[in-house]
């Protein structure tokens, strides 16, 4: 599974209030943050990496409780800003492992446990979260910087060994495409590709105001438990059909499959999987030749016999996209 495999949601974030607004410096002292402005941290520049810093404790504390820690449990965080997760995640778990991009943020985690017995318990990785080299983790849990959210999620899901649960915080629309069931408006390739894998539930909103600096969006909180063991299907396969079907999602998919460089693109993939089959005749039940197969006619073919030429991927569920996957790969049919 790649690194950034789905539609990636990079909207970046920008502060709610505008420049040159004030903000009582009182309601900004936050274990050892400081901040004087509604705009800006002056002391850790949050925007920079898409960070919003959560400062509502119990918040805080409710997506501890949700991952149900076992004191056995090694906790991968992403993000974890100032330590406010970080801390209440080392009352329960035995190690955590905090991967942030900030140099200074981690030095302000690690000062909140200097002398503690919980700094034993802790690891900082400073670096990019897609391109670390994670350790083995039972949950992750984040406070996700949003411009990360899609690596982060097929990451988790491509990680093993699997982990049990992931705690996540996204902005409000993602995590709704990430729960979007067929049908919906907000049904997905996205959707198609994180359910395919595992089963995703909504946890609860968290208000913009309960972040340094609010972000212009609100935020929701997902619980997604990987399916272990996960389905025996090629992700780049599932996921090929589906940026053909979802890049349309309200036209029939025979409509998608005649968008312009698709045919060319399965003819491609047709023949060089004939090619390393090393078979002369190929198509299956279509009987036909390496030389005389219509790649159109191949698609119309299975398209028609499974029912699925007039059906739209808005309405489509996982296990429609599986059942028509299968049946194009019967006649040698691939997707990546």
């Amino acid at each position: 599974m790649p690194r950034a495999t789905s539609e990636r949601f990079s909207r970046i974030h920008k502060p709610s209030i505008k420049p040159g607004t004030t903000a009582q410096s009182s309601r900004s002292q936050d274990n050892g943050e400081s901040s004087s402005s509604g705009v800006r941290n002056p002391i850790f520049n949050t925007e920079r990496f898409g960070q919003h810093i959560l400062k509502n404790p119990q918040i805080a504390q409710t997506i501890v409780d949700k991952a149900n820690l076992r004191p056995t449990d090694k906790v991968l965080e992403v993000g974890p800003g100032t330590g406010n997760l970080t801390v209440k995640i080392l009352e329960k778990a035995k190690h955590v492992t905090a991967v942030e991009m900030d140099p200074r943020m981690a030095a302000e985690v690690t000062k909140r446990v200097q002398g503690k017995p919980e700094q034993r318990k802790l690891d900082i990785i400073i670096g990019d979260f897609v391109k670390a080299e994670l350790p083995y983790f039972d949950v992750c849990i984040s406070n996700t910087p949003y411009q990360i959210s899609s690596p982060l999620v097929f990451r988790i899901l491509s990680h093993r060994p699997l982990p049990r649960v992931a705690i996540l915080m996204f902005q409000r629309e993602f995590a709704q495409r990430l729960v979007a069931r067929p049908g919906t408006d907000l049904w997905s390739r996205l959707s198609a590709n994180v359910q395919l894998y595992s089963k995703v539930d909504m946890i609860m909103n968290v208000g913009k105001n309960n972040f340094r600096p609010p972000p212009q969006v609100e935020s929701s909180v997902v619980r997604i438990a990987p399916l272990d063991p996960p389905p025996p299907v090629k992700f780049e396969e599932f996921d090929g059909l589906g940026r053909i079907v979802f890049s349309r999602k309200n036209k029939t998919v025979h409509a998608s499959f005649t968008a312009k460089g698709v045919m060319e693109m399965l003819e491609k993939n047709w023949r060089t999987w004939c090619s390393l089959q090393n078979v002369v005749r190929c198509g299956g039940k279509n009987g036909l030749t390496t030389d005389d197969a219509s790649i159109k006619e191949m698609v119309a073919k299975v398209l028609d016999s499974t029912g699925y030429s007039d059906q739209r991927a808005a309405k489509m569920t996982v296990d429609d996209l599986l059942k028509l996957l299968s049946a194009f790969h019967d006649v040698g049919i691939h997707f990546a």
